[in-house]
């Protein structure tokens, strides 16, 4: 005797070796014996061979009429053999019972199953319903079909354009898009990130770059939504001085700038003067909350985000010719340039002169400044006095070495040429003459006010650092690095939102007001958690893209061969530019430079890979 019975969900057949009340051993056509409950047995039979048996079963279940058996069921529950006997008439064989009860069981969105062998016909709506599913999921595996197949022919489906940063940045991976790309890249082997290089879907790495942090960083673009407008106080004393700045050629927010003047007793009068955006932006307004949502201007090469919407920066940077609101402090100098005292005032500032870098530089710099027959420059009086103070200022701080080598910044410029970006790569001397004298009077400015701060028990950010790296903190404290009893930021409110919170709390320090936050500000914690979250990525965006146009330059100039230093191990610094990375070289001492053949240059993955040229 054979049965045909149900074992997880799948139906076989089997011949009866011994039988008990409740189960089976049974023995299947390879001769493998094992037992089975006697409820899992749905139908007997013999004189047939168990794959004939299935094979006519399966024959004629596939003959049913699926839709024909469904309207024979009514709506009560049904037995598989009644339906056998209603489908193919009375007396049914049991090769036709297994076919009416395979037909059934294959078919779960007509029949819901009961019980072991017990069916219920799905309701017409339902039924509907599922068929329609089904024919849409036919319809857009027919639609994945061939878009998968222009993926690996090469070519961007056009319905992909519109989606195609999304794709690479935050894809949804429930789309038809995103399963049709994944499917693609397996079975061409690669990354889908290689695969969108490959179709095209990545015409400039440097933009998809860009676009991957403004995807994580500015969600809803790097645009401002319109605001209301800001207008700076109308009734601020006038200053009477002539303030100049220093600044890069891109620099389009100036946040400081510098004064000099003779005080009739003989000592001199410095003034720092620094934008006061604080006192034109109302706390809660749009502006408010975008420099506490941006909290600092985005730096790349050729490129920036600012904080600030322009409208907003041009009310408040220091303009050459404009007169501005600007938070000044004033320090009388002796003749030995000792500081004698200092005063903060809200007032007028006349810009008189932005200067910039590129006219400064050669004719003030580490060869030049304090010469006697240094050549003349608009306003060399002034900066080559303020130069000196800032030597002062440095050796004071116990950061003066004048047998240290100045250390090498970069300054990258995009230029379009015939369409084409190409990148220049321009080094400046960090600790030259000029950004020692910008660098000295912010330290001591920001370590000035943060002092003021603390004394006047107004609640501050600064920037500590005590054996440890640097951080910010509610706590006035020591800054080893640079030097000092204790260090804000406030020099630079236009383009971070730290400045501009500590401008905001010197307003009411010196105006004698209630501050606008407190001591233990839950609040000023947030600040500087979502401050240092956010200028980490602004940070990690700057290196990366100053990587890429590192690798672009040596692209762009065909480099075959470049020398690097070595740092340690096998991790170098290519001369030339701010490039470290892992070259293939024996380990040399930290200081030997060596040559490279330049082997591959990976935009995408910004990898250089070289190998060992000569030492």
């Amino acid at each position: 005797m054979n049965v045909f019975f149900e074992e997880d969900g799948n139906f076989k057949v089997a011949t009866i070796k011994e039988e008990q009340a409740a189960s089976l051993m049974l023995e299947d056509a390879r001769g493998k014996r094992f037992k089975v409950k006697a409820a899992n047995v749905l139908l007997r039979f013999e004189r047939i061979s168990l794959d004939d048996f299935l094979k006519a079963a399966q024959a004629a279940a596939d003959e049913i009429d699926i839709d024909f058996l469904w309207e024979c069921c009514g709506a009560d529950e049904f037995a598989f053999n009644t339906i056998a006997a209603e489908y193919f008439g009375a007396n049914p064989s049991v090769q036709q019972q297994a076919a009416a009860l395979i037909r059934l069981h294959g078919a779960p969105m007509y029949f819901y199953r009961k019980g072991r062998g017990h069916y219920k016909a799905a309701p017409e709506e339902n039924l509907k319903a599922a068929l329609a599913g089904l024919e849409k999921k036919k319809k857009e595996a027919e639609q994945m079909a061939i878009w998968q197949a222009e993926l690996q022919a090469g070519a961007l489906p056009e319905s992909f354009i519109p989606l195609a940063s999304k794709l690479l940045h935050r894809p949804d991976k429930n789309t038809l898009e995103w399963k049709t790309l994944a499917a693609a890249a397996d079975a061409m082997q690669m990354s889908t990130l290689r695969l969108m290089e490959k179709i095209g879907a990545i015409p400039d790495v440097g933009d998809y770059l860009l676009d991957g942090f403004l995807a994580e960083s500015f969600p809803k673009g790097r645009g401002f939504a319109p605001t209301e407008p800001v207008t700076c106080p109308s009734d601020l004393p006038l200053a009477d001085v002539r303030a100049f700045s220093i600044d890069d050629s891109t620099t389009t927010e100036i946040d400081d700038a510098f004064s000099l003047k003779r005080l009739p007793n003989g000592n001199w009068q410095v003034g720092i003067h620094i934008a006061a955006p604080a006192l034109g932006i109302a706390a809660g307004s749009d502006v408010d909350k975008i420099i506490l949502d941006r909290l600092s201007t985005v730096y790349m090469p050729g490129d920036k985000i600012t904080m600030l919407p322009n409208d907003v920066v041009e009310v408040f940077t220091l303009q050459e010719g404009k007169t501005c609101p600007a938070l000044s402090m004033y320090l009388e100098l002796s003749l030995g340039f000792d500081v004698l005292s200092h005063r903060s005032v809200v007032e007028m500032v006349p810009i008189a002169a932005n200067l910039r870098h590129e006219q400064l530089e050669p004719v003030f710099n580490e060869n030049t400044a304090g010469k006697d027959d240094a050549p003349d420059f608009p306003w060399k009086e002034e900066i080559t006095f303020l130069w000196h103070f800032a030597g002062a200022l440095e050796g004071r701080r116990g950061k003066a070495d004048p047998t240290a080598p100045l250390k090498i910044d970069y300054s990258f410029y995009i230029d379009q040429i015939d369409g084409e970006k190409r990148v220049r790569i321009v080094p400046r001397k960090r600790g030259a003459p000029m950004d020692k004298l910008v660098a000295e009077l912010m330290i001591l400015a920001n370590s000035t006010w943060g002092k003021d701060l603390m004394q006047g028990q107004v609640a501050g950010i600064y920037r500590g650092q005590n054996g440890g790296r640097v951080r910010l903190t509610t706590q006035a404290g020591p800054h080893i690095g640079l030097g000092v009893e204790c260090y804000s930021w406030a020099s630079s409110p236009l383009r971070r939102a730290v400045d501009y919170v500590n401008q905001l709390q010197l307003l009411a320090l010196i105006g004698n007001t209630k501050p606008r936050f407190q001591k233990n500000d839950a609040e000023l914690y947030s600040i500087i958690g979502s401050f240092d979250t956010a200028y980490a990525a602004y940070a990690e965006l700057q290196d990366k893209m100053e990587r890429y146009w590192c690798l672009r330059w040596l692209q762009q100039e065909n480099k075959r061969e470049i020398t690097a230093v070595v740092i340690k191990e096998n991790l170098v610094r290519v001369d030339g530019m701010p490039l470290v990375m892992r070259a293939g070289i024996p380990e040399l001492p930290a200081g030997t430079t060596v040559s490279l053949q330049v082997m591959k240059i990976d935009l995408l993955e910004l990898v250089l890979e070289t190998r060992m040229a000569t030492i």
